[in-house]
């Protein structure tokens, strides 16, 4: 994306924020969002020898969130930025528009001009038909925090579903650790991407979706065109004699389907997309269930359980690489309903074809209003056969963190 274009979708957030200032109806303006600390722990030694060797690895990130509303809250303005400045990982050390839109609710239908986050899906182990935003890669490798995406979505409500629209101006790149950062991979990947349209990153993307709830069922129907948000990293010589990954970016169609059921305590989800673009068009798809386990122990206390099969048919060469061609997951959620909502998950994905194991941990509980704590951890076993893991199998860490809010 341009700074040009980002420039513009900020000036017209601003504009709509000075119209709002001056409107005769006044308006309601709220700050809120979180500072944090924290630090990432690397138990083992760098894999390779160009990586940094830190064991902690500190950082410092802020987000906050303004909003202004007018006109009895039909109208409103949201900006979202986000920074983190890194110890160790120059380009975790950054900063991004999350959010900077305008936001008109009329009667039935509703407008979002700026840049945006939204999200598709119903599935835990992997967010396969999530395409409006490019992932931020430094932030973490989970794929659940997001660049700001310029958009503008009309969205209608109707008696038989939802229907919005996007136009999507401008593209983003997706972020990559740092050349000699811990969880960078075999090679380096540079920062100059290509692409399949001559437009490049000012290519304008287009999707739609219907959305709607019968009964016990929630299903949506999506169909995006435009640049893929994942990468194609092709392994380039380059004339230093370093080898490296230059990401390409192609032109696709995705079409896809979201189905969620709830049927007393279970939660059964299903994923599918089919996709062209990257070769000959491929499906995918990801589905299983979640059992809540209420009052266990005769307590408040509430246990998920999650199992979830991923499949994945692309072609091996030239297309952008997955580690979910045919996974199993199970994992677990626990929510203790304290007044310091503590809860926790933790999972792991197995690769019925390499027996490779991935696993994480997650753990958060507030400390008192302002304050929330919160462990991760991501780690791997049995490698040896998985080429993505095994690039990544000395960079286990654990991330400890502090929020404050406000």
């Amino acid at each position: 994306m341009t700074e040009g274009r980002a420039l513009f979708f900020v000036f017209i957030a601003f504009a709509q924020l000075s119209f709002a200032a001056n409107s005769a109806t006044a308006g309601e303006f709220e700050i809120s969002g979180f500072i944090a600390v924290e630090a990432r722990y690397f138990p083992n030694q760098a894999l390779f020898s160009e990586q940094d060797n830190a064991e902690i690895s500190p950082s410092v990130s802020a987000e906050p969130e303004l909003t202004y509303e007018w006109n009895r809250h039909r109208d409103r303005l949201t900006f979202v930025p986000f920074a983190r400045f890194d110890a160790d990982d120059d380009r975790r050390t950054h900063a991004d528009i999350r959010e900077a839109s305008w936001l008109h609710v009329g009667k039935g239908w509703d407008l979002v001009v700026g840049f945006g986050r939204v999200f598709w899906g119903v599935a835990e182990s992997r967010h396969l038909i999530d395409i409006i935003n490019q992932f931020d890669g430094v932030e973490d490798i989970d794929n659940e925090d997001k660049l700001g995406q310029p958009m503008v979505n009309v969205q209608l409500q109707e008696d038989w579903g939802a229907i919005s629209a996007f136009v999507l101006p401008g593209f983003r790149e997706r972020t990559f650790p740092d050349d000699n950062a811990r969880l960078r991979g075999l090679f380096p990947i540079d920062d100059n991407p290509t692409y399949d349209s001559a437009a490049k990153e000012a290519h304008v993307d287009f999707a739609f979706r219907w959305s709607h709830t019968i009964e016990d069922w929630d299903v949506g129907v999506s169909h995006f065109h435009g640049t893929s948000r994942e990468p194609l990293l092709v392994l380039t010589p380059q004339p230093t004699g370093q080898t490296v990954f230059i990401p390409h970016y192609d032109q696709i169609d995705q079409t896809s389907l979201d189905v969620q059921l709830t049927t007393e305590a279970w939660l059964w989800k299903l994923e599918a997309m089919t996709r062209s673009g990257h070769g000959k068009r491929f499906f995918a798809t990801v589905g299983g269930f979640e059992y809540t386990l209420y009052q266990i122990f005769e307590t408040v206390y509430e246990l998920g359980l999650l199992a979830e099969y991923q499949y994945d048919g692309r072609d091996k060469v030239g297309t952008p690489f997955t580690a979910s061609e045919g996974d199993f997951f199970v994992g677990a959620r626990l929510a203790l309903n304290d007044v310091q909502s503590t809860g926790g998950l933790a999972g792991l994905t197995i690769d019925r074809t390499s027996e490779a194991v991935f696993c994480f941990v997650e753990f958060e509980r507030r400390i008192d209003d302002h304050y929330k704590i919160e462990l991760e951890g991501r780690f791997s076993f049995n490698e040896k056969e998985d080429i993505l893991i095994s690039s990544l199998k000395q960079d286990d860490f654990f991330t400890l963190r502090l929020r404050r809010f406000f």
